[in-house]
């Protein structure tokens, strides 16, 4: 194992030090690390929070700012955070109008923030959430609520974030965040194995000439592993199953994110988005928003996954505001 460490017992913590020391837009509640929140003054606006496992980031802590999260709370590597830290978080950054939970579909994290959502009612804190379930790979039509969470929960904060900022309702905002689930699809490929600092081995085997399609973000199996092919083939083959499921009719928008799960390259990112682009013009569809680059990792896994979210108008709005977190700045338009 090959990694910047120090005693890897202490990689979170010395990891949400430095984030801290780097970003005093954020901070953190009731003395713990794990419960990351804003720092700026929110307003009476409905509040947003997060949370899952370290080792993707961006993803979670990263989002938290202007237009986006109001907090998060972050486990260890691949770890559930508590349902009391995530209590902490939601308390903190309540104003009077409510929080709206957003994280992905895995088995700890659903508990927990349901424990907290149950903490948070006791105090009379009103609660709703939504589960990101986008990875088209990991259950079959017709068993959505089966499907992970992965990168495409970033268009959730977004739309979220946007509608919160907007003095929207609780209520709108959890149905704004939800439309914004429903219309997101991702597949992801993975080309390498990553290594959890405790574990300090890779967590599964693939040959040097394989590929996964559909490998989930903490190593979760794929639904085919086969040769690793050309750029374009690869991508072929991942928009064919979110093709399968989003109905386009000429002249639709989307919003496209290429992530990079933590080991490749950008400039691979960009000869994928390339043949997405070529894809959607085919069938007369305008990627009107696109980012490419890392925005859920799974520590340094070579891989990469696409996420296209079917936009309407309401939708183009929402995607189309600006932000500003310390790992994501948007301009706005």
């Amino acid at each position: 194992m090959k990694k910047f460490l120090n005693d890897p017992v202490h990689f979170v913590d010395e990891m949400l030090q430095g984030i801290y020391k780097a970003h005093p837009a954020v901070t953190y509640a009731a003395g713990d690390m794990h419960c990351l929140v804003s720092a700026r003054t929110r307003g009476a606006k409905v509040g947003i929070v997060t949370g899952g496992g370290s080792g993707h980031l961006p993803l979670f802590l990263g989002y938290v700012g202007d237009g986006m999260l109001d907090g998060a709370a972050v486990g260890g590597v691949f770890q559930s955070p508590s349902a009391e830290q995530i209590y902490q978080v939601t308390s903190h950054i309540d104003q009077g109008a409510g929080v709206l939970y957003i994280y992905g579909n895995y088995t700890g994290d659903i508990i927990n923030f349901d424990m907290a959502a149950e903490l948070a009612d006791l105090d009379g804190i009103a609660v709703q959430q939504v589960v990101g379930n986008d990875d088209v790979a990991s259950s079959v039509v017709g068993e959505e609520h089966k499907r992970r969470g992965v990168a495409g929960v970033f268009f959730v904060f977004k739309a979220a974030g946007a509608a919160a900022a907007e003095g929207l309702s609780l209520d709108e905002v959890t149905r704004l965040a939800d439309k914004a689930r429903s219309r997101t699809r991702t597949v992801g490929v993975a080309l390498s194995s990553c290594v959890v600092p405790e574990i300090g081995h890779a967590t599964f085997s693939i040959g040097e000439d394989e590929m996964e399609i559909g490998m989930g973000i903490h190593g979760e199996p794929g639904i085919i592993r086969k040769k690793l092919a050309y750029a374009d083939a690869v991508v072929d083959e991942m928009m064919e199953r979110i093709f399968a499921e989003q109905a386009y009719k000429l002249g639709d928008s989307v919003a496209v994110l290429v992530n990079g799960l933590g080991g490749t390259p950008m400039e691979e990112l960009y000869i994928l988005f390339r043949r997405v682009s070529q894809l959607l013009e085919a069938r007369g569809v305008t990627a009107k928003h696109v980012w490419v680059g890392e925005f859920a990792t799974a520590m340094e896994m070579a891989g990469a996954s696409i996420s296209i979210l079917h936009l309407d108008e309401e939708l183009e709005r929402l995607v189309a505001a600006p932000a500003n977190t310390p790992f994501f700045k948007h301009l706005g338009g």
